[in-house]
């Protein structure tokens, strides 16, 4: 079906945008940026944040991410002057679907580097707690963790939180900034690129993690038109499996 899209497209002379915009305003849709339900933020460091905003962001029960800088005393750090930041991912997320012990179960089994290996700060596993009740559930859950890989050393630290700041905006949702034309239609800014439940949502999906399957079950609540659905549906098919990386 998808294919026969593109030939549309490309033979009608009309582009991706314009079928999109045309659909949203005949259909009366709009992508939608933000849920109006009570959240929770949980924020880890786990080594690029990239892979890191895509697995979370292809979960159930996540509605916001954004990845940035934490953990350190330099204000204002940037990415190319990070001084002794950690690149951080924060999460907000809904507690009646999923639980900050399931986060930290993705926490523990999905770092691309540096859970048992000493690495430079920039990368470090990392987890800032924003209440006693995290702290406690963190220590806990790093004793359990310590115990499985023994002898392995488990290096995450856990501190509270204190500050954070949003990375650039080429990093935020940066798998899905890949998809131009469909970013185009989903009416990004900056604060958008931060904030948005859809992009969350899509810039999980497409790089291949959560699955065609499970991406049906949440597709609806996105705010998309019928084009932008088949286009997502062929790439998280397409991309299913791939696993994470940077």
């Amino acid at each position: 079906m998808f294919r026969n899209l593109l030939s549309f497209i490309r033979f009608d002379g009309r582009g991706f945008g314009s079928i999109v915009r045309n659909e949203q305003k005949e259909l009366n849709i709009k992508p939608v940026h933000a849920l109006d339900k009570p959240f929770k933020t949980a924020t880890f460091g786990m080594g690029c944040f990239w892979g890191a905003e895509s697995l979370y962001g292809a979960t159930k029960g996540i509605m916001r991410t954004t990845v940035g800088y934490a953990g350190g005393s330099k204000e204002g750090p940037t990415y190319r002057n990070l001084g002794d930041h950690t690149e951080v991912l924060e999460i907000d997320f809904d507690p009646e679907v999923i639980s900050f012990q399931d986060l930290l179960k993705l926490f523990w089994n999905n770092h691309e580097y540096g859970l048992t290996t000493p690495i430079k700060r920039q990368y470090m596993s990392l987890i800032l707690y924003h209440d006693e009740e995290q702290k406690k559930i963190a220590e806990q859950s790093k004793q359990d963790e310590q115990k499985k890989r023994a002898p392995e050393i488990v290096t995450t630290e856990i501190r509270p939180k204190t500050n954070f700041y949003p990375a650039e905006d080429y990093h935020q949702k940066y798998r899905l900034q890949g998809h131009r034309d469909l970013c185009d239609t989903l009416n990004f800014n900056s604060k958008l690129l931060q904030t948005s439940y859809v992009g969350t949502k899509l810039n999980g999906y497409l790089s291949g993690v959560g699955g065609l399957e499970q991406f049906k079950t949440e597709v609806e609540t996105m705010g998309l038109t019928p084009t932008q659905k088949e286009y997502c549906t062929y790439y998280v098919e397409k991309n299913e499996g791939q696993g994470l990386y940077c």
